[in-house]
């Protein structure tokens, strides 16, 4: 169960090492490779960025790098960002704190911060700061509606100047992501770190400083663990102002069910906002020529983000 949901970090973890020794000298894009958008208990936070060196169309994707909310720099995979690089979008390969040691509603921050990054360093990397997208698989497409739906407009009484910035983005497009822990699969199954994900504690083992012991401590209230697994549920926070969104989603997926991306796509059209579900027919939680399917995003972006 737990090599299910890691499935797609581990696939582009794969193929990431397949096509590393092609990536430096390739002579249609460059690559900025670590760049820091953020730090955190001295660590620093990530990013690659892919620049097409030919028609480029001003426009930022973000790919979440996630799987199981694990995130690394060697999984970024290239066979993932190329169908983006083609249609001339600039990618941003962002890699977030991960688990074990870092929970869900910690990596939404990384997520936030680094939108944040993104647009208010647009005229440096020549793009749009109103035309961003994002996608990724699994937790990655987790994340990317997390972003969608509930990305801010920032602090403007933040000390830091990127933090003033909105986080929200434009349009998105993932595959057979979570998105209703309280009701996974079935009305009322609870999967926050147990039942179907049980398997996947850590990313949901909530964390809250006491400040009597001095130190970080779990959460273990039950009513706090349901409103902060509702929290982390992009069907919540679906509005009006939701961006348009792509799924792409097996019917035969018994890790992330079907049910998760039927249910925040009917959330959507009740709101009116553009949405599209592509159910591919007996795929379980992902499928060989899973890096194919990028070009759908990538047409996806082209309808939503480019300029009319």
């Amino acid at each position: 169960m737990k090599r299910g949901l890691i499935g797609f970090l581990g696939c582009i973890a794969i193929l990431s090492t397949v096509t590393a020794c092609r990536a430096a000298d390739d002579p249609a894009f460059t690559r900025q490779e670590d760049v820091i958008y953020g730090r955190k208990y001295g660590t620093a936070l990530t990013m690659d960025i892919f620049t097409p060196k030919k028609d480029a169309n001003g426009t930022a994707v973000i790919l979440v790098v996630s799987g199981g909310w694990f995130s690394a720099h060697e999984a970024i995979s290239l066979d993932f960002i190329k169908p983006l690089l083609a249609h001339g979008y600039t990618v941003f390969a962002v890699v977030h704190g991960s688990q074990p040691k870092f929970t869900i509603p910690e990596v939404l921050q990384d997520m936030n911060r680094s939108v944040r990054f993104i647009r208010y360093h647009a005229k440096d990397y020549s793009i749009d700061p109103d035309r961003i997208g994002i996608y990724g698989g699994s937790a990655g497409g987790h994340l990317s509606l997390m972003q969608g739906t509930a990305g801010d407009k920032g602090d403007p009484k933040a000390k830091d100047p990127i933090d003033k910035v909105s986080s929200r983005v434009q349009s998105v497009a993932c595959f057979f992501p979570p998105t209703d822990f309280l009701n996974y699969g079935e009305k009322g199954k609870d999967a926050i770190g147990r039942g179907t994900l049980a398997a996947f504690k850590a990313p949901f083992d909530f964390k809250e400083w006491d400040n009597d012991k001095k130190c970080f401590v779990s959460v273990t209230d039950e009513k706090k663990i349901v409103e902060l697994g509702k929290q982390i549920s992009p069907i919540y926070h679906v509005t009006e102002d939701s961006p348009p969104t792509l799924i792409i989603h097996g019917d035969a997926d018994k890790l992330v069910p079907i049910q998760q991306a039927e249910t925040i796509i009917d959330k959507l059209k009740e709101a009116k906002v553009p949405c599209e579900l592509v159910v591919k027919k007996g795929a379980d939680h992902g499928w060989a020529d899973l890096a194919k399917d990028t070009d759908t995003f990538a047409e996806w972006f082209d309808k939503h983000l480019k300029k009319k």
